[in-house]
C-alpha cells in the first residue's frame, strides 16, 4: 500500500489537497485532527500515528484511532481505517501537521508539503474558526515552528506546493503524474519542487 502523506503549516491548504487526492484515489484519509490531544498534542500525536496506523498497516493488520473529543478534552470512540480494496487499489492519505515526521518516514512513500504566507494562514483558520481562537492558533504555531525546524519536513518533502493556489488545479497535476515522487506535477499552478531545491 502506497501511503501518501500532505504536510505543512495549519492555514496552509492540506485538508482540501487531501481531500480531493482521497476522492479521487477513492482511498481512506487519516486526520491528524483526530489524533492530537489538545491543542498542546502536536508532539504525543506522532506516536500515535505509528501505533494506531502505520505500524499497524506494515504488519499487514487493519489500523483503526481513536478519536480525539476536542470539546471534552479526552480521546473518545475506535475508528477502523478501511484499506481494503476490491480493485487492489492502494492507497492511504494522511492529512496534517505530523504526519511526515521522520518517525514515520519508512511507511510513507510520497511526502507532500503545502505552504502559504502566514498572513494567508492565519486569516483562513480564524475565518473558519473565528477571534476567540486566536490564542491557540498562536500556541499551535509556536509548536509547528519548533516541529518543522527538527523534522525538516520541508527539505525531505518529495513535492512542495503552493497553497494559495486552487487545490483542485494541484490534485490534478498529482494525479496525472504516472509515478509519485519521480515525475513533478506538471499542472500544480507553479512548478513543484523537489524537498532538495532550497
Amino acid at each position: 500500500m502506497s501511503v501518501v502523506a500532505v504536510d505543512g503549516p495549519s492555514g496552509s491548504g492540506k485538508s482540501t489537497l487531501a481531500g480531493r487526492l482521497a476522492g479521487s484515489l477513492d482511498c481512506p484519509i487519516v486526520h491528524m485532527d483526530d489524533l492530537y490531544p489538545g491543542w498542546d498534542g502536536l508532539a504525543d500525536a506522532v506516536p500515535r500515528l505509528l501505533e494506531w496506523v502505520l505500524e499497524p498497516l506494515a504488519a499487514g493488520r487493519y489500523p483503526r484511532y481513536r478519536r480525539y473529543d476536542w470539546t471534552a478534552g479526552e480521546y473518545a470512540e475506535w475508528h477502523e481505517v478501511d484499506v481494503a480494496a476490491e480493485d487492489g487499489a492502494a492507497f492511504l492519505v494522511l492529512e496534517g501537521v505530523g504526519c511526515g515526521a521522520r518517525a514515520g518516514a519508512g511507511h510513507v512513500s510520497t511526502l507532500i508539503w503545502v505552504e502559504a504566507a502566514r498572513d494567508e494562514r492565519f486569516r483562513r483558520g480564524i475565518l473558519r474558526d473565528g477571534e476567540a481562537y486566536l490564542p491557540h492558533w498562536q500556541r499551535w504555531a509556536n509548536q509547528e515552528e519548533r516541529h518543522f525546524a527538527t523534522e525538516g519536513t520541508r527539505r525531505r518533502a518529495d513535492v512542495v506546493l503552493d497553497g494559495e493556489v486552487d487545490a483542485d488545479r494541484h490534485a490534478g497535476g498529482l494525479l496525472a503524474v504516472e509515478r509519485w515522487p519521480e515525475a513533478a506535477p506538471p499542472s500544480s499552478g507553479r512548478e513543484a519542487q523537489s524537498s532538495r531545491v532550497p
